[in-house]
């Protein structure tokens, strides 16, 4: 069956769509709601956890319970760059449009997090160190990383569809490769040099380095914000497929 749409009232000329593309907001909206859920849920619960049941850190004292936040956001900006990186080989290789476009969606959600992860990071460093950016390997590491993919996304937002749209992909890809490396040097920036940040509490030789309550709360507030990735993620893939959908309309309509 052929789907017919028109622009706007009143137009002479039908364009028919893909009959194989599901139609927008047909049948798989259920599934990002069900992830949005349960990502809100698994939140309140590992963030009641880290306020209530979690014991307060003998140094730190309260400001210590932003750690519950600001982790889970680094980490999630960690994995949407590591999207990023793999899509982007991807795209190089196979020339998918499909791949490029979640490179392109992964970043903007990264970046999102990214951008939390230095705010909570600035609001945790006030009270412990007595500034808001204090310059240490592990803050300016992450700057760069931010900015690298912030570059990006700005690369991807000069693009058209059309001629010269595969040329930016292609470079966008490398950005978004190269980009990626910056992420081992924040995770080990606290062992190679002098680092107001702790060193690796998780993963050490000993096990993780806190009490178990710690351990599972901020267990779960990572399983939260990793859910919430999935749910942004999916939606702003859906939201490109709907404007290219469009796009290729407005081009067969202007034919």
């Amino acid at each position: 069956m052929t789907v017919t749409t028109r622009m706007a009232p009143g137009a002479d000329d039908a364009i028919a769509l893909d009959p194989r593309r599901p139609a927008v907001g047909n049948g798989r909206a259920w599934d990002t709601t069900i992830i949005t859920v349960a990502a809100v849920i698994v939140l309140v619960l590992g963030g009641l956890a880290g306020l209530l049941w979690a014991p307060e850190d003998a140094i730190q004292k309260a400001p210590q319970r932003i750690f519950y936040i600001h982790v889970p956001t680094a980490w999630v900006g960690f994995l949407a760059f590591f999207v990023v990186f793999v899509a982007s080989i991807g795209y190089l290789v196979r020339g998918s449009a499909r791949l490029d476009t979640i490179a392109r969606s992964s970043a903007e959600v990264g970046l999102l997090f990214t951008t939390l992860a230095l705010i909570t990071g600035a609001l945790w460093g006030k009270p412990i160190w007595g500034v808001w950016w204090q310059w240490d390997p592990k803050q300016t590491t992450t700057l760069v990383l931010w900015m690298i993919y912030a570059a990006y996304v700005m690369l991807r937002s000069f693009a058209r569809r059309g001629a010269l749209s595969p040329r930016t992909a292609r470079a966008a890809a490398v950005l978004g490769i190269v980009g990626f490396f910056d992420v081992p040097l924040i995770y080990f920036s606290a062992e190679w040099w002098r680092n107001l940040h702790p060193g690796p509490v998780f993963i050490t030789p000993e096990g993780p380095q806190m009490p178990p309550e710690m351990l599972i709360s901020i267990i779960v507030t990572l399983s939260g914000m990793t859910l919430l990735y999935v749910a942004l993620l999916l939606v702003r893939v859906r939201l490109e497929a709907t404007a290219e959908r469009i796009e290729q309309a407005r081009i067969a309509l202007a034919g």
